[in-house]
Formats: C-alpha cells, sequence, structure tokens
C-alpha cells in the first residue's frame, strides 16, 4: 500500500514565536546529509487539485528564488514588513509553495502551509512549532529548513492572532490549538511531498520550542507514528502549570508596588548568586552547572536601612525567595509548581516589571479556566485555582510518561536551559524523571530518550552559556546512522565572535573539566556522572 493510501485510509486524527525563531536559527543543518531527490511526478501547480480529506488546497505555486511574498498579517509580527521579508528570505531556493485549510470538525479552520524544494530534496521532511499562543504560521522557522533542503510545514493551529481570545465558545478550536492542528498538518503534508514527488520522505523530524516544545511532546505521547525524531526545547508543559506559574509572578513582583524590583538591581543579584554557587561544581567559570545545587539565601542582600542600588529592601528579598520557591498548597505543603532556580536572574526583566504578568498566562485562566474574560489576576489564589485549571484543560498538557510506543520507534531529543526565565527548568527534568520511572528505569529510555541541561542559557536560546548548538543535526546522526548523541558541543559568542565552546551531556550527566587547557574549550572537558 502507498504512503499516501496508508496515512489517508481511515480516521485522521502549546513564550512569543520569537523565541522559537531564535533558537531554530541557530540549528546549523548539515549539508552532508542532503541527498538528490527523485524527479517530480508533478507539477506544483497540479496539486492546488489534490484530494485530501477534509482539506481544501487554497494554493499552489512555484516561487523563483528569493522572491517569496508574504501576507500582511503573519507569523512574529515581521512578515508583513517589504524591508524585512527582503532581507530574511533573499536567499531562499526555489519552491513549490503549498497553503491549504484543514476541517476536522465544524468549527475547525486549521492554516498550514508545505514549502517542497522545486531541487535538491534531501529526502526528508522537518516541522516547526510555534510559540505562545501560536496563532500564525511559522514562517521565520520555516526558512533555514527549506534552505537546508528539507520539505517543511508550519500551521496556525486553527486560529488567527496571538490571545487566547479564541478558545472562548469554541471547544473544537482548543482542540486543534492542543495538538490536533500538529498532526492533521503532518498527515496533510507527508501526503502533499509524495503528490509532489511521487516518493514519501524518507525521514520525519520535528522541532520546537516553548509552545513549540509542548507540540513536540504531544506528537510523541499521542501519535507516535507521526515522527522519527522529534527535538523539543524548554517546552511549556504542563500548560495549565506553567499559566499558574507565571501569573503567580505578576502577584508577586507586580501586584505591590513596594514588592518591585527595578532592572537595575538585576546584575546584583545574579552577581551575588554567582558569589554564592559559582565554584560549587569545581570550577569558577560564571556559569553554575546545576542549580539544584546552589543554595542560594536573598538575605545577604537585604539593605542595612531604606533602600539603596546595590541592595534589596525587605519587601525585594521576599520576592526573590518567592521566585526561587516553588509555588505550595498552604494547607498541605502540596508542590502546584516548581520555581525558577539561581542564575536565571539577569533575564527576570520582561516578567516583573509593566503592569501585568504575562497575557499569555493570563489569557489562559480568563478564557480557558474561568472562561470569564474580566477575571482579574490579582485575584489568583493557588489554593483554589491550581487544581481548578488542572482539571478544566488536562487536553493542554503533554504530560502522559508512557510513551513506550514512540521510543520503540522513534527517538527524542529535548534540552532545556538551567537559567531559563520564562519556563522553570524543573518541568522538563521532572517529566524526564517520570518517563524514566514510569518505562522502567534509565537504561530502558536511554537509547531512544535522552534530556540535555544546558548551563547559563535562557528560554530557547541565549544567555551567559554556550547556547548555540545543531540538535537537528544530532538528531538527524542519532535516527539514520545510528549514533547516539553522547554529547553536543555548544558555542558561546560575544559580537559574532566564538569566545567558549563546552560540551552538553545527556542528563545527568554533566561536563567535568580534565584540569588542563583553556576552560573556554570543548576539548578540555568530558561528560561525566556528578
Amino acid at each position: 500500500m502507498s504512503f499516501l493510501k496508508r496515512k489517508l485510509v481511515g480516521r485522521c486524527r502549546m513564550v512569543p514565536s520569537r523565541y522559537f525563531a531564535v533558537a531554530f536559527v541557530v540549528v546549523v543543518l548539515s549539508l552532508s546529509m542532503l541527498s538528490v531527490a527523485p524527479a517530480r511526478a508533478a507539477s506544483c501547480e497540479s496539486l492546488k487539485s489534490l484530494a485530501l480529506p477534509n482539506t481544501t488546497i487554497d494554493m499552489a505555486q512555484l516561487v523563483p528564488p528569493g522572491e517569496l511574498k508574504l501576507p500582511a498579517a503573519g507569523g512574529g509580527g515581521e512578515e508583513g514588513n517589504a524591508s524585512a521579508n527582503a532581507s530574511r528570505y533573499k536567499d531562499l531556493p526555489a519552491f513549490c509553495r503549498v497553503a491549504a485549510t484543514i476541517r476536522p470538525t465544524s468549527d475547525s479552520d486549521i492554516k498550514m502551509e508545505v514549502w517542497l524544494p522545486a531541487s535538491g530534496w534531501n529526502g526528508k521532511f522537518l516541522a516547526v512549532g510555534n510559540g505562545g499562543w501560536a496563532g500564525s504560521i511559522s514562517y521565520s522557522a520555516m526558512a533555514p529548513a527549506l534552505q537546508g533542503g528539507f520539505v517543511t510545514a508550519s500551521t496556525d493551529t486553527g486560529h488567527t492572532g496571538g490571545s487566547g481570545s479564541f478558545v472562548q465558545g469554541h471547544p473544537e478550536k482548543l482542540a486543534d490549538y492542543a495538538g490536533r492542528a500538529i498532526h492533521e498538518m503532518t498527515v496533510k503534508a507527508k501526503a502533499i511531498a509524495e503528490g509532489f514527488y511521487a516518493s514519501a520522505p524518507r525521514f520525519s523530524y520535528f522541532q520546537g520550542c516553548s509552545t513549540g516544545g509542548r507540540q513536540g511532546y504531544t506528537e510523541a505521547q499521542r501519535y507516535p507514528a507521526d515522527y522519527d525524531g522529534i527535538v523539543v526545547g524548554s517546552a511549556a508543559n504542563p500548560r495549565s502549570t506553567l499559566a499558574l506559574w507565571q501569573t503567580w509572578v505578576g502577584v508577586v513582583a507586580l501586584k505591590d508596588p513596594a514588592s518591585r524590583i527595578p532592572t537595575t538591581k538585576l546584575p546584583v543579584i545574579h552577581a551575588a548568586v554567582l558569589e554564592a554557587c559559582d565554584a560549587k561544581d569545581g570550577l569558577k567559570d560564571g556559569l553554575i552547572d546545576d542549580p539544584r545545587i546552589c543554595k542560594f539565601d536573598p538575605n545577604v542582600l537585604l539593605c542595612k536601612s531604606g533602600d539603596g542600588p546595590s541592595c534589596l529592601t525587605a519587601a525585594q528579598v521576599q520576592t526573590v525567595t518567592k521566585l526561587l520557591s516553588p509555588i505550595k498548597d498552604s494547607r498541605t505543603g502540596a508542590q502546584f509548581s516548581p520555581g525558577l532556580l539561581p542564575g536565571s536572574e539577569i533575564n527576570w526583566a520582561p516578567n516583573i516589571t509593566g503592569t501585568d504578568p504575562r497575557s499569555s498566562a493570563t489569557d489562559h485562566f480568563k478564557y480557558v479556566v474561568f472562561q470569564d474574560p474580566n477575571w482579574d489576576w490579582r485575584t489568583l489564589n493557588p489554593d483554589m485555582d491550581a487544581p481548578k485549571a488542572a482539571a478544566t484543560e488536562s487536553h493542554l498538557n503533554a504530560y502522559d510518561p508512557n510513551i513506550k510506543a514512540f521510543l520503540a520507534r522513534g527517538k527524542l531529543l529535548v534540552y532545556q536551559g538551567w537559567a531559563d526565565q520564562n519556563i522553570p527548568p524543573m518541568f522538563t527534568v521532572n517529566y524526564y524523571d517520570r518517563v524514566v520511572e514510569t518505562l522502567g528505569g534509565a537504561a530502558k529510555v536511554h537509547d531512544s530518550y535522552r534530556l540535555f541541561m544546558v548551563p547559563g542559557m535562557g528560554v530557547c536560546s541565549g544567555g551567559d552559556g554556550p547556547n548555540t548548538f545543531d540538535a537537528l543535526g544530532a538528531m538527524q546522526q542519532w535516527v539514520e546512522n545510528k549514533k547516539a548523541p553522547d554529547q553536543v558541543i555548544a558555542s558561546h559568542s560575544t559580537d559574532g565572535k566564538v569566545d567558549r565552546t563546552r560540551p552538553l551531556c545527556p542528563y545527568p550527566q554533566v561536563a567535568k573539566y580534565k584540569g588542563t587547557g583553556s576552560i573556554d574549550d570543548a576539548a578540555n572537558f568530558a561528560c561525566q556522572a556528578r
């Protein structure tokens, strides 16, 4: 039975998008993996008449090199800017651009695009994820995939715009956003590729960060046959608990003016954290290899009297303490959510300034949990609201640890910055630990699931530590050549010049200095147990 028939017979079954785009651009796509594609079986324009279940092909056109024209309302708020487009997409090769609308339910309106190289297809499919509430196609993440020779696809997940307001009164649209849209896009994109090339993709990959990371987990848990390899970064997951934590940050840092911390004090806090913890891993290098061993007491910064630029008031000390602490049930002590970890302070500004918490989080409570657009974040009560959130939208959380079906056929590579300022890193560590426990121990998952914790890295990318690395290249080697990633080399740059490299190690291993040579050279480190 052909690929198209196998996939279409039977029933076809969640940080701003710029974070994912930045994380994706750092990936170096290895040209050595490209292969010559077979001759096309169909013209690009003929795909307009391709019949797919619950799908309308809205456009199928051949785009000459460097001539991509994007709609005025595009992903990331930049696609309608002509000068930005000219710069960002000027180096794209010729490709067949297909736009489609998928309607698996009467209230679904899932927009997707598939870009197919006109020549030089590497025989592979790479889908890319979204950020925040999605609501737009991730064009800027599709571009490097196309340049690398992949057929690539992205979806708006069934709505337009970065707000959660689409949820109200539309449970099917919420289901599309929660995971169905990515699956539908995947099935249809593969079918379109086969229609164009008369050959199914030899390997299929998914890559996403933040919401895209949650989407990757969802694929592994619910649709294990969709992908051969999934790269998950800084997953915004579990969604309900993350929304609770991000809203709680506003209650802690913004509700009472006395609790607010000026951004000018963040470097002071960060310096105090490094002073307390930098050397605990055996190397004073400006990084904390594992912040869980850091016992930082914010009271060391308490002003002796009044206030000052290099100290914290009593109220500000309490803010720091709460941000670095879990949210717990005041009655039972049970943990609702982990907190941030020491080392992330330098990047706190977006979350502790302004007048309101992150809208992506408060929208979650307004439109999903309470279904009341007038809900006031200042009324958040974790004791009451955390259980309600967890009970009302469990389908948004990709937290099922039983991913045995996916790991039996595919590979899962996850990365997370220890200094992530938007998504507490322990979400990712805790999920890994749950999978290990559920599936019978680390040895049972190590061949197919590896987690790489990145010292000093923020959400998806950036930060003081080496944060540029080729996760997708490592995944391709793993899937196609059975070469598991025992380490991934990461680099840090200043003003465009690499000034440090360091190996990233499969958790729970860490990079240990060998004792000689530059601490800025990855060759002088080895992955070892702590």
